[in-house]
């Protein structure tokens, strides 16, 4: 039995308080747009800024936290450098909450230039917006360079990318966990640096007036923020090859597959990005189809090696299921789906339809809610039932689970469904030809509602064991 760090369990416990939150924001947002909020929806532009900066940055720290408890295991991260990182976290987000409530700053979680500096808000709101971004930025670099440090005075870096199982070599043996997050953690410093560069223009503007290239900033920006959502999701899926063998009683190993898979989703997940500017016709042609190809063959290393070793893990073996497994498998799934539906949409043909329709954010809340946050907080529980080795009521687990994929589930097919009737995004009211996208928020609503009611109850069955993890900390 291995104790969970102290930076770890809190690392949770931000995680078990900005998560509801950031679901009543978007339960606004979808009764905004549902017209059960009459005067509400001069606060819906705010709030989706809120909820898209929040939910990303809540998930990357999270994930990030998996990768860091499972490296302990492995190496040995700075434990100064992840208390850093949590310090800068919670700074970056008193600073997001105080440009949205104070400011009502709403340029979205993209902030594409060069709308935060042409906004209806104050200019000091985008100024704390753009501090806020660049506290977090570079917090989380510190915090990904300590990360590699570690795997690099363990490993060596060409070790810690399995490139011996390449050469045929089995030896020494590297843990596939610590394969997939040296991987994502070093893209996620390119992207990191693709945004500390996209800041850096936008205080040159703000500090001299010189403007940029808008192209070059969009392409900065989506590099940056594709690459950082993606990259969370694969230390997601990292959480599942260290903790799923556990339930089956397996191992589950690096092989020479898995080494050319996860190294060719180092140079893939660069490129996959250009998928989100097929609509800018000033862009090369040639960076339209890298886009659609890199977003195709993403599939296949990760995904496609993942979910058939998954399936060979567990099939026939004497799988122990409870709530952190269940989340482990429905996470998986979430991942496939949410991943296909991205596929759909950056297929170019198909992209000029579905580009700004709801099927966009439909897609990506399906990969990152009952992909990445099944995986996370499935990986949490795990940890703390670990250590706390509470008695577990699988009838209890069955039914929070049940509720937190129905109501998951359901709100993305009211996504799903008024993307392909052609309903916009980032419409706060929609107009008298596009009522139909009303019915299908009130509905989403609903199913949104059973998620957060999962959750809580979620937060239930963590809540003693957490408690005790925290009295047997490292």
């Amino acid at each position: 039995m291995r104790a969970v760090h102290k930076n770890t369990l809190y690392w949770m416990a931000v995680t078990f308080i900005l998560f509801p939150v950031l679901i009543l924001v978007g339960l606004f947002m979808r009764a905004v747009q549902a017209d059960q909020l009459g005067g509400a929806q001069a606060w819906f532009y705010p709030m989706m800024t809120l909820h898209g900066v929040g939910m990303v940055g809540v998930w990357f720290v999270a994930a990030m936290a998996c990768a860091s408890d499972i490296l302990e295991r492995y190496c040995d991260p700075s434990a100064a450098v992840g208390r850093f990182a949590l310090a800068g976290t919670v700074l970056g987000v008193l600073l997001l909450l105080a440009c949205v409530f104070l400011g009502r700053f709403a340029a979205g979680w993209y902030f594409l230039y060069p709308l935060p500096l042409k906004g209806e808000w104050p200019a000091w709101s985008a100024v704390t917006f753009l501090l806020s971004i660049t506290v977090l930025g570079a917090t989380w670099l510190v915090w990904c360079l300590d990360l590699l440090r570690a795997i690099a005075k363990k490993y060596s870096l060409s070790r810690a990318l399995a490139w011996h199982y390449l050469a045929g070599r089995g030896e020494p043996e590297l843990p596939p966990s610590v394969l997939i997050i040296t991987v994502s953690l070093i893209a996620a410093v390119a992207a990191l640096l693709a945004g500390v560069i996209v800041l850096v223009l936008f205080y040159v503007e703000l500090l001299s007036g010189a403007t940029s290239d808008t192209l070059l900033m969009k392409n900065l920006t989506f590099f940056f923020g594709h690459t950082l959502v993606n990259l969370a999701m694969y230390l997601g899926v990292a959480a599942l090859y260290e903790a799923l063998p556990e339930y089956a009683g397996r191992p589950w190993k690096t092989n020479r597959i898995v080494a050319i898979s996860w190294n060719a989703v180092l140079l893939i997940v660069l490129f996959a990005y250009f998928h989100h500017l097929y609509m800018d016709f000033v862009q090369p042609g040639a960076f339209q189809y890298i886009g659609q190809v890199a977003s195709y063959f993403s599939a296949i290393p990760a995904a496609v090696v993942t979910i058939f070793g998954a399936l060979l893990l567990v099939y026939h073996a004497r799988m122990r299921w409870n709530i952190a497994s269940l989340l482990f498998f429905i996470g998986l799934a979430g991942w496939a789906i949410g991943g296909v539906g991205a596929v759909i949409d950056s297929t170019i043909s198909v992209n000029v339809a579905l580009h700004n329709t709801l099927w966009v954010p439909a897609h990506f809340h399906t990969y990152m809610v009952a992909g990445l946050a099944f995986l996370v907080i499935g990986y949490f529980y795990h940890r703390c039932q670990e250590v706390a080795r509470v008695p577990e009521n699988a009838g209890a687990q069955a039914f929070t689970t049940a509720l937190l994929v129905i109501g998951a589930y359901g709100f993305f097919a009211m996504f799903y469904l008024a993307g392909a009737y052609a309903v916009p995004r980032r419409f706060a009211l929609y107009p008298l030809e596009l009522n139909h996208g009303a019915g299908y928020s009130l509905a989403a609503l609903v199913f949104a509602s059973l998620f957060l009611a999962g959750f809580l109850l979620y937060l239930v069955s963590i809540w003693t064991r957490w408690f005790k993890a925290m009295g047997a900390r490292a």
